[in-house]
């Protein structure tokens, strides 16, 4: 009964000992909480602190780093489109110039071919009126061959060479040479 009394004593004063706090126990428990403070304070807290520093430039420098990676990337990206534009712009251009070439050279072969179309042509004129001057220095001749023969027997004699002249020239003055070389 001893024991129920102290238990019932505190309980008839108002309730438990935890509820009504002792000031030396108050005491007691803020001198160990401000040593166990300090204690912290002075050891764990600058190692604590020294950790989320290097922790924080840790990752402060992988933010740079990043950064970094992604200017240099963006950097990179529009180089590469430039190139690239530059590489189109040189494809377009090569094929306009083969599309010149080709016109050019295409134009230059029409215009070669009909510069020797008509050289072919003249020279195709020029041999035929050769053959009709050849032609007709023959008709000539056989006219006039034939006019003497023709005449030697009309007069049954032979002609002197200035009556052959005379009478070959009269019979080519009535002939009219100019249809033959106009027929072409």
């Amino acid at each position: 009964m001893l024991a129920t009394l102290p238990i019932a004593a505190s309980e008839s004063s108002g309730g438990s000992f935890l509820v009504q706090p002792g000031i030396g126990l108050m005491v007691w428990t803020l001198i160990v909480f401000g040593v166990s403070l300090l204690l912290l304070w002075r050891l764990a807290f600058p190692a604590i602190s020294e950790a989320l520093e290097k922790r924080q430039k840790l990752i402060e420098e992988s933010i740079d780093s990043a950064q970094r990676t992604k200017t240099e990337a963006e950097d990179l990206l529009t180089e590469y489109r430039e190139r690239l534009k530059e590489a189109r712009a040189q494809a377009e251009e090569i094929v306009t110039r083969a599309r010149k070439a080709g016109e050019t050279h295409e134009r230059e072969s029409l215009e070669a071919a009909k510069v020797s179309r008509e050289e072919l042509l003249a020279q195709t004129r020029r041999d035929i009126e050769a053959e009709t001057r050849r032609a007709i220095q023959e008709i000539r001749r056989e006219v006039a061959d034939l006019t003497v023969a023709a005449t030697e027997r009309v007069t049954r004699k032979t002609l002197n060479e200035d009556d052959q002249r005379r009478l070959v020239e009269e019979a080519l003055s009535e002939l009219d040479f100019t249809a033959l070389g106009e027929r072409r």
